[in-house]
C-alpha cells in the first residue's frame, strides 16, 4: 500500500507540482489549497504525512496551526513544512515553546531532495 501524503500549499502550482512528483514515486499524494480545506481532507482521508507550507496568503490560519490540529487527530502522522518566509522562525518557535517540534524544510524545494528526505523518514 502506497503511503498517503497530503500536500498543502495556497499556491495551486506548487501543491499540484509536488502530489504529480510524489505520484510519480510511489506516494498516493492529494493536494489542499488552503488551511481548512487540509484539516477536512487529514480527517477524511487519514494521510500518513502531511507536507505543509507554513505561510497562507490571506489566511489567519498557518501551516503550524494545521500541523497541530492534525497531530491532535492523527497522532502518528508525520509532518513536514517548508516556507520561504523569514517570519516562520518566530512561528516555529511558538510552537516549539507550547511542546510541538516540526522538520521545516527551506522553499524552493527541490524535488529530488524532498524525495531523498522521505526516504529516510
Amino acid at each position: 500500500m502506497k503511503p498517503k501524503v497530503l500536500v498543502v500549499d495556497d499556491e495551486r502550482v506548487i501543491a499540484d507540482t509536488l502530489s504529480i512528483i510524489l505520484n510519480q514515486n510511489g506516494f498516493d499524494a492529494f493536494p489542499a489549497y488552503s488551511g481548512q480545506s487540509a484539516i477536512e481532507l487529514a480527517r477524511s482521508r487519514t494521510p500518513d504525512l502531511l507536507i505543509s507550507d507554513v505561510i497562507f496568503n490571506h489566511e489567519t490560519i498557518t501551516g503550524i496551526d494545521v500541523a497541530i490540529a492534525v497531530r491532535e487527530f492523527l497522532p502518528k502522522c508525520k509532518i513536514l513544512l517548508f516556507s520561504g518566509q523569514a517570519a516562520t522562525a518566530d512561528l516555529l518557535e511558538n510552537a516549539r515553546s507550547q511542546g510541538h517540534e516540526f522538520e521545516i524544510l527551506a522553499k524552493p524545494v527541490h524535488p529530488q531532495d524532498l524525495l531523498s528526505r522521505l526516504q529516510r523518514q
